[in-house]
C-alpha cells in the first residue's frame, strides 16, 4: 500500500516537517514520554486491529516525510479513560484513536486540539464530519462509519417486514423460537432499542439549526408511548433482559430467529454459519421513521502534542485516502469515511443496505451531556421491560433524574 507523495502531500507541508525532523526539536509524543527520539516522532495509540494498516502508512510517510511513527497498541476499550487522564501531565500520544461520540468528553477536558482539513472535508460523508465536529469545530480525521440494522436470515422470511407488527407476525409464522432478536441484557440496552424510541418520535436532545445536539433542549421526557410500548413487548417476551448480544447471535446464528437487530460486526459470523443474509431497514414500532444512532471512528490531535503539523499532515494526507480508507475498511468491514472509499465498499450489497440505513440515522450525541443520560437510561428500560413498575412514572422518574444531573 505505498501512498504517493506527489498526489498527497503539498511541497511547501512536506519541506516544513522535514525541517522539524532534521532540527530534532521534538520528542517522541509528548514531553514526558519514556522514550525520547534525537528527531521529530508522532507517537499513535491505536488497536490491534488497526494496527497493521497504520503500520503501512507510517512507513509510507516517514519515507516521504523524515518523521518517525511509533505505534503504541492499546485495549480500545480503555483509551478514552488513559488518554483523558495522560494527556494534562504531559503524557500520552500525539495521535490515538477513538470513537466520536468521546469528542464531548475530550473537548471538555482540553485533552484534542481542532485539526485542519481545509477542502478536503468536502471528500468524506456528511455524517462523519458533523460526528466529528464539535461546537461548531472539526475535531477528529474519521475512518469508519457503523450503525445498525435489521438481518435477516432469507431462508427463514423472504421479505422485509414492513414495520414491527409485521416483523413479530412473520417471525412468528416461521415457527421459530424467537420472532426476533435484539440485544437488551440485565441493565437493558437503550442503543439497540433507540430507533424504535425514535419511531415513537422521542429523541433524546433536540438539534440547533446547523444539525448539532441542543443540550438544553431534553426531549427524552416524550417518550412515554414508548415506555408503554416496552412493557407491552416486555409482557409478551418479545423483549427479555435475560437476551444478552452474546445469546442473540448465537441464537440467530443457530436459525433460532428470522430477524436479529445488529451490526455489520454480526455478518460475517451469520455467514459463516451458513446463513444467507439479507439487511433492511429497523421496522417502525410507533409509525415514525426508526432512526439508528450512526457512530464514526477516527483519530484526535493531544492538546499537548509537540508535532501538532505533523500530525495534521499525518491524518490528512494519510489516514484521509482511499489506499488507507479502503484498508481499513477490509480489515474491520465497517463503512469508509471517505466518500470514494464509500463508494467503492458499497458494490457489497451488505455494505449499501447498511449504509441506506445508517442515512436516515442519526449521530449518537457526543456532547459531555450525553454521559448524564446513560446513567439512568438502561436501568429504567429494563425495569419497563420486566415488569417492574408503572412505565409511564418510571419513564418521568428517570427523565427527571437525567435533568437534576445535567443541572449539576
Amino acid at each position: 500500500m505505498r501512498v504517493k507523495n506527489s498526489a498527497l502531500l503539498k511541497a511547501g507541508a512536506v519541506a516544513a516537517i522535514a525541517t522539524l525532523a532534521l532540527a530534532g526539536c521534538a520528542s517522541g509524543g509528548n514531553a514526558s514520554n519514556e522514550e525520547t527520539e534525537t528527531d521529530a516522532t508522532l507517537t499513535v495509540w491505536v488497536d490491534a486491529d488497526r494496527a497493521p494498516v497504520l503500520k503501512d502508512a507510517a512507513a509510507d510517510f516517514t519515507k516521504d516525510s523524515g518523521v518517525k511513527v511509533k505505534l503504541v497498541q492499546k485495549d480500545f476499550g480503555k483509551i478514552q479513560d488513559e488518554f483523558i487522564a495522560q494527556v494534562p501531565s504531559g503524557k500520552g500520544p500525539d495521535i490515538t484513536i477513538g470513537a466520536h461520540d468521546w469528542l464531548g468528553n475530550f473537548a471538555t477536558n482540553g485533552v484534542v486540539q481542532p485539526i485542519e482539513l481545509g477542502d478536503k472535508a468536502a471528500e468524506f460523508e456528511d455524517v462523519a464530519i458533523q460526528a466529528m465536529s464539535y461546537e461548531g469545530k472539526t475535531y477528529g480525521l474519521p475512518y469508519a462509519i457503523e450503525n445498525i440494522a435489521l438481518l435477516r436470515n432469507t431462508a427463514l422470511a423472504a421479505e422485509a417486514p414492513t414495520d414491527y407488527n409485521d416483523m413479530v407476525a412473520d417471525g412468528t409464522a416461521a415457527g421459530t423460537e424467537f420472532p426476533f432478536l435484539v440485544q437488551v441484557g440485565p441493565e437493558s440496552d437503550p442503543y439497540h432499542l433507540y430507533p424504535f424510541q425514535t419511531s415513537f418520535g422521542a429523541p433524546v436532545f433536540g438539534t440547533n439549526d446547523d444539525g448539532s445536539y441542543n443540550p438544553e433542549d431534553l426531549q427524552i421526557g416524550g417518550g412515554t408511548d414508548f415506555a408503554a410500548w416496552l412493557a407491552e413487548q416486555g409482557a409478551a417476551g418479545h423483549l427479555s433482559t435475560s437476551v444478552t448480544g452474546d445469546i442473540a447471535k448465537e441464537k440467530f446464528n443457530s436459525g433460532a430467529s428470522p430477524y436479529f437487530i445488529t451490526g455489520p460486526w454480526n455478518v460475517g459470523p451469520a455467514q459463516e454459519a451458513g446463513i444467507d443474509v439479507a439487511v433492511d431497514p429497523i421496522p417502525s414500532a410507533g409509525g415514525e421513521v426508526a432512526q439508528p444512532f450512526v457512530g464514526v471512528q477516527g483519530f484526535f490531535v493531544s492538546a499537548k502534542s509537540k508535532n501538532t503539523l505533523a500530525a495534521n499532515e499525518f491524518l490528512t494526507n494519510f489516514i484521509g485516502t482511499e489506499e488507507v480508507q479502503d484498508a481499513l475498511f477490509e480489515k474491520g468491514q465497517r463503512p469508509p469515511a471517505l466518500t470514494a472509499s464509500f463508494e467503492k465498499a458499497a458494490s457489497d450489497p451488505i455494505v449499501a443496505a447498511f449504509g441506506e440505513v445508517g442515512a436516515n440515522g442519526v449521530p449518537q450525541p457526543s456532547i459531555p451531556q450525553m454521559g448524564k443520560v446513560w446513567q439512568f437510561w438502561g436501568v429504567t428500560e429494563a425495569a419497563i421491560i420486566a415488569g417492574e413498575g408503572d412505565p409511564t412514572q418510571l419513564w418521568e422518574k428517570m427523565t427527571a433524574d437525567i435533568q437534576a444531573a445535567i443541572a449539576e
